[in-house]
This record gives C-alpha cells, sequence and structure tokens, in this order.
C-alpha cells in the first residue's frame, strides 16, 4: 500500500517546459487554492542544443515547479527523442497515478507538426495509462500499488499552430488572469530552452493566453479539451461569473 500523500491534480508532459507552457497558469491557479499540484515529464528533455545537459535541466525543472507551487516532480527515464508508446512507459507512468491517486490528470492535447514528435506519444502513452491504472488483477505488474480510478482526464495545447479541439471532445477554458505572470516566470525558469535569441516565445505565449481569454469573456486563459462534456447546475454562475 502507497504511503505518498495523495495529489489533487497530476499533469504530464513530455519533457521539462510542456507543462508549463501548455497549463502553467491552471497549475499555479489550482495550487494557490490549496490544491496539491504534481507533475510528471516523460523523459529529461535531453540532449538540447544550448543545456549543459540533466543535471541542469533538472534544476531547471525544479525551479519551475516552484514557481508554480507544485508540490511533486517526478522525471522518468524514457529517452527525449526516442519516446514510444510502449507497455514500459505505460506502466511506468499508471504506477504515478496509483501512488498519488488523482482527481484530475492533465495531459498533452495533439501531435505538434514541425516541433518533437514525442508530444503525440506523450497523448497516447497518458490516456493509456489513465486506463491501466484502474485495471484489476495486474498487481505483480504495478509493485502490488493499488488500483485507482482517474475520475477525469483533460488535455492542454502547446502553441505550435492553430489549435483545433480533437474530435469528440469539449473545449473549455481556464481564467488564469491572476497567473499569466507566474505562468510566465515558470517558463523563463528554462534560461538553457530559452534564451535573449528566443524571447518571441514568451510574445507567443502571452499572446495566446490573451487571445484565449478574450475568446472566452476573461483577460487570459488556458484551453483545455474534456473528454467529457461539461456540465452545471449554476448556469448563470458559469455563463456570468463574478468578477472582482
Amino acid at each position: 500500500m502507497s504511503a505518498d500523500p495523495p495529489l489533487d491534480v497530476i499533469a504530464v508532459g513530455a519533457h521539462p517546459d510542456d507543462v508549463e507552457i501548455g497549463c502553467g497558469g491552471t497549475l499555479a491557479l489550482l495550487a494557490a487554492a490549496g490544491r496539491r499540484v504534481g507533475i510528471v515529464d516523460l523523459t529529461d528533455g535531453e540532449p538540447t542544443p544550448r543545456s549543459s545537459g540533466r543535471e541542469e535541466r533538472l534544476q531547471e525543472a525544479a525551479a519551475a515547479a516552484k514557481a508554480l507551487g507544485v508540490v511533486e516532480r517526478i522525471t522518468l527515464n524514457f529517452p527525449n527523442r526516442q519516446l514510444f508508446d510502449g507497455f514500459e512507459v505505460r506502466v511506468a507512468l499508471a504506477k504515478v497515478f496509483r501512488r498519488f491517486r488523482p482527481q484530475l490528470v492533465l495531459g498533452l492535447a495533439e501531435k505538434t507538426p514541425m516541433a518533437s514528435p514525442d508530444h503525440a506519444q506523450a497523448v497516447a502513452i497518458t490516456e493509456a495509462a489513465v486506463f491501466y491504472s484502474r485495471l484489476t488483477k495486474w498487481d505483480d505488474v504495478f509493485d502490488q500499488l493499488p488500483v485507482h480510478t482517474v475520475p477525469a482526464l483533460a488535455s492542454y495545447f502547446l502553441p505550435t499552430g492553430v489549435t483545433d479541439v480533437p474530435h469528440g471532445s469539449w473545449p473549455l477554458v481556464v481564467d488564469i488572469t491572476s497567473h499569466l505572470e507566474q505562468k510566465m516566470a515558470s517558463i523563463r525558469c528554462y534560461a538553457s530552452q530559452f534564451p535573449a535569441e528566443k524571447a518571441h516565445v514568451f510574445d507567443r505565449v502571452r499572446t495566446i493566453a490573451h487571445h484565449t481569454g478574450m475568446l472566452a469573456g476573461c483577460e487570459a486563459g488556458e484551453l483545455f479539451a474534456s473528454v467529457k462534456m461539461p456540465c452545471t447546475s449554476d448556469l448563470l454562475g458559469m455563463l456570468v461569473p463574478e468578477r472582482t
């Protein structure tokens, strides 16, 4: 039986910085509300052109997690640039879900043409791990960790092109107005990935947040794709939220 304190939310990325770029504002919002938030990186993201290696990237990832208020960050030892959906990585991620028993998992939403193919693999891996986490009569595979059914799965987007919510999913925007700067600060922790010559990345992330917010009626937002249709018993409260 696992003794790990449970996490309310786990966000999964292929590499350190995926989660910060895609849903860092939402994680900061959840953490500020008292939720226990965790991040799982399937790889350490190395090698990359400007980083000195794994140690530097992990230090950056730890700083970014701290900036967001994340209480647990786990890096799985699968190879960057060679990440493929398969049994071993599915089980490794499902073990994390069984250990920390999240109520919500956030994963990548889609492949990223002209960017890393690891992202597309992470989509399939995360969905499979959510399924594996609840399977019974497989205790030996999961080191006797107890079964855990993840109640909710939603997906975040990376700003690599025109966003298209996958067929069969439902769009959902989270208002991150009060946490946009926290999100930006977490991304800036990755100095090896975003030096001065790549400052346009910050402008892109900020612009997308403001554009998403405009579409949803807030100042800054993050888009998610939900596998469940949104449901509410407070229609007015959902469509006309109170402004402070």
